[in-house]
Formats: C-alpha cells, sequence, structure tokens
C-alpha cells in the first residue's frame, strides 16, 4: 500500500500561482485599515499625480519604514489593488498566513536570488495587476534607508512598465524596529512617478537602482528636525535603543549603553542623553558628549567597526539559540521560528559559522562573505536572520550585540568586494 507525504509548508508556498487580490476583500480590508489606523497615526497623504488616472499594469516602489507600511501604501493607492512582495518566512506566522493567502502576497526570500518570485511578479503583470516593491529588503533598523538590493533595477529594467512611488515621513518614528510600541505622532505620505517606459527603455540597470536610492533616500531623524512633530512615546523613548545605539561617545566603550525610559546612558562613564517627544538627544549634563542625532550615532559605530575589520584576524563570537521554520504547523503566538538548537556564531574575514546543534545532533553551517551582505532583522532587533542554501535561519545572541554584528558583517561583506555597496560617499571610509 502507497504511503501518502503530506507536502510541507514549504513545498506548498512555492507551488502557489498568484493572481491579483480579490476586489471585495481588498476593498473591505482597506476599508477598516482607514478606519484603525488613518486617524489613529495622524497620516497625510500628498498626492504629485492623480492615482485614478494611472492605466494598468504598474509597479510600485517605496521606502520601507516600518513594519506597517503596507498601510500606508496600500491606501494612497486606491481604487487600485496592489500585490505586495513580502518576506518569505512571514508566510509561516499564524496570525499572517490566512491574509497573506487572501490578499495574494508574493513571497521573497531576502537578499537572496529568487526564480519564484519573479516569475509570479510576472504573471500578476501579464493579469494586469500591480505589484508593490519595497527595495530595501526589509523595513528600516536604524530610522534612515539604507541601498536597495542587489538587481533591483534589473527588475525595473525588464518589465519596463509605469513605476509609482510612496516616500513615508514619520514612519519609523511612529513605529519603531527597536521597540514595538506604537507612538502615534504623524505621517506623511508623498506619491509620485518614478519612471515612464521610456526612462527605463533609455536608462541602463545601474541607473535606475542608483535613481532608486535617490529617490526613496530618507531619515526620519533629520526629517522631524524640520517637521517638529511629537510623537508619544509614553515615557519609553528610549525603550531597548541600546541595541542600536551600543558604543559610548564618551569614553568609547561597547555594549554599556542602556535605553530605558526616555533615558540612554553608559554604565561605565554615565555618558547620557534623554529623548524628548521630538526624538532630539539631550545631553543629560554638560560633560556628556552626544552626537546630534540617532542616525549620526549609528553611522559613527559603523565607521568603528570599519576600522576594526581591518586586521586580518578579526573575528567575533557569540553563544545563540539557533530557530528555523516548522515544516507542518504555522508558528503561534506571534512567534518568527521554532527554536531547534544552540552552539557559538562566529563570524571573520571567511564568514560566518555556526558551530553546535540542531534538534539534539551535531550542526555545522558556513557561508562566506560574499554572499552575506546584511543581516535580516523580522520583527525587532534582538535576533537577527539569513538564509543559507536556501534554508531560513535565526540566530538568538545571549547578549544585546545585534547592532554591533550589523555593522560588521555589512562592511565586510564590502571589503571582501561583496557587490552590495553603501551609498556613494558615505562618511564611514574616510
Amino acid at each position: 500500500m502507497q504511503t501518502i507525504t503530506q507536502p510541507t509548508l514549504q513545498e506548498e508556498l512555492v507551488q502557489r500561482k498568484i493572481k491579483r487580490p480579490p476586489a471585495l476583500i481588498y476593498l473591505f480590508l482597506a476599508m477598516i485599515w482607514k478606519k484603525l489606523f488613518i486617524k489613529k497615526y495622524r497620516v497625510h497623504f500628498d498626492y504629485k499625480i492623480d492615482v485614478k488616472k494611472i492605466k494598468k499594469p504598474f509597479i510600485v516602489i517605496s521606502n520601507h519604514a516600518s513594519r506597517v507600511d503596507y498601510l500606508y501604501t496600500g491606501i494612497a493607492f486606491l481604487p487600485h489593488r496592489l500585490n505586495y512582495v513580502a518576506g518569505y518566512n512571514e508566510f509561516f506566522r499564524s496570525h499572517l498566513a490566512g491574509v497573506f493567502r487572501l490578499l495574494q502576497v508574493i513571497p521573497k526570500k531576502n537578499f537572496t536570488p529568487e526564480i519564484y518570485t519573479i516569475k509570479e511578479i510576472a504573471r500578476v503583470l501579464r493579469a494586469g495587476g500591480n505589484v508593490i516593491v519595497f527595495p530595501e529588503g526589509m523595513s528600516s533598523i536604524s530610522g534612515h534607508n539604507q541601498p536597495s538590493a542587489i538587481g533591483s533595477g534589473k527588475l525595473l529594467k525588464h518589465f519596463k512598465l509605469p513605476v509609482y512611488y510612496t516616500m513615508i515621513s514619520g514612519g519609523y518614528l511612529t513605529n519603531t524596529k527597536y521597540c514595538l510600541d506604537d507612538r502615534p505622532g504623524q505621517v506623511n505620505v508623498e506619491v509620485d512617478q518614478m519612471f515612464t517606459p521610456e526612462d527605463l527603455e533609455r536608462m541602463n540597470e545601474a541607473e535606475i537602482q542608483a535613481t532608486i536610492d535617490q529617490k526613496i533616500h530618507h531619515d526620519d531623524y533629520d526629517w522631524n528636525k524640520i517637521a517638529r512633530i511629537s510623537f508619544n512615546g509614553r515615557g519609553e523613548m528610549a525603550k531597548n535603543l541600546h541595541h542600536l545605539l551600543y558604543w559610548c561617545p564618551k569614553c568609547g566603550s561597547e555594549l554599556s549603553m542602556k535605553g530605558a525610559g526616555n533615558v540612554i546612558k553608559c554604565s561605565q562613564c554615565g555618558n547620557g542623553a534623554s529623548i524628548n517627544e521630538y526624538y532630539d538627544l539631550v545631553p543629560l549634563n554638560d560633560d556628556c558628549v552626544i552626537p546630534k542625532t540617532q542616525t549620526e550615532w549609528f553611522d559613527i559605530e559603523r565607521r568603528n567597526a570599519y576600522k576594526a575589520i581591518q586586521n586580518d584576524n578579526f573575528e567575533i563570537q557569540e553563544h545563540v539559540k539557533l530557530g528555523m521554520l516548522p515544516k507542518y504547523q504555522f508558528l503561534k503566538d506571534f512567534k518568527t521560528s521554532e527554536i531547534v538548537g544552540e552552539g557559538i556564531l562566529s563570524f571573520n574575514r571567511e564568514g560566518l559559522h555556526y558551530r553546535g546543534t540542531k534538534d539534539n545532533e551535531p550542526f555545522v553551517l558556513d557561508m562566506p562573505t560574499e554572499l552575506l551582505p546584511t543581516f535580516g532583522m523580522c520583527t525587532d532587533v534582538s535576533f537577527f536572520t539569513t538564509y543559507i542554501d536556501g534554508e531560513y535561519y535565526e540566530f538568538f545572541p545571549d547578549h544585546e550585540v545585534t547592532g554591533k554584528w550589523l555593522h560588521i558583517v555589512e562592511e565586510m561583506h564590502r571589503l571582501n568586494g561583496g557587490k552590495w555597496k553603501n551609498f556613494p560617499n558615505d562618511p564611514t571610509y574616510i
């Protein structure tokens, strides 16, 4: 008697044929989003074009400010329906899986070339649908965006369709990556055209990619120095900020900062700042040494990491728990993976290395730097993720080191000749 093998969630996912999202469901959910969030977040739309006159099909590009950008972009383009491209790993979470299926969301393994994703984007566009892509690959970690993922220019060049974009300002300050609490203030969404088909025909892939980076380049902290929008952090404006701002600008110690309440402070020397409702960094006293903005602080840390990895013998290690996606049951309770093992994660000039266990057996992982441009951080910054040989892995460090590891991995990729470069004239390399 032949045994029937149940397909895994992974097998079912890549067998899906994506269609346009059903009109009634899409518009009904959009109506709910408008009632629940547009007023709450004080969302303002600034239209440079009349979206009702847009002819189908088309592609939308957006900066990726936060985990709720679907609200801003989806509503901005009504009555048009958009097929979203979202992180592959998110399809395994029970509270998202059903909605993603209903709305015909297209899965993409972040920072990994995927033929399936391109095929399904093409399928939607051929059917007269519209697709939205966040070319940064994940929502902003620090409040300012990073360069778009390799291949973004190639994608648009291939389809040669009208490309529109949204620029979201205030989205990160409303929903930061270091603290999952909502901080309502104001969100501005600018809507305009980025490319005509004629533009894409004339430009090469590199020019298109550079234009994407230029059009969606944004820093929420700099923006609010001028906008002066008050955000309601409920007395927790610095909560968990030390995951990102881990270095003390005064004594130079690392992993000594602690963000709690409205204050981030060094445990070694007492240097610190309070953060007000505008996200201003206000030194605790006249002796404190504090950068002008969180972005400037974050970028100094990147420069420090770049200098550190010039040593040929550079290496960092951390004990981690290892997480992977389930095969047959969706993740519940907002989890992002199942813990399957633990071990030592190290990183050096050769790449990323894990030596530990998986399912109570010895397990080894290795990934060269050229294949590891960055880490994903799918919900907050307390852990990081990547794909190795197509498999999704999450690493949960014992210590709050994710910001430091992020800088080191990205800069080692670039130092070793990796294709994902920083913005031109970035101060990191001065």
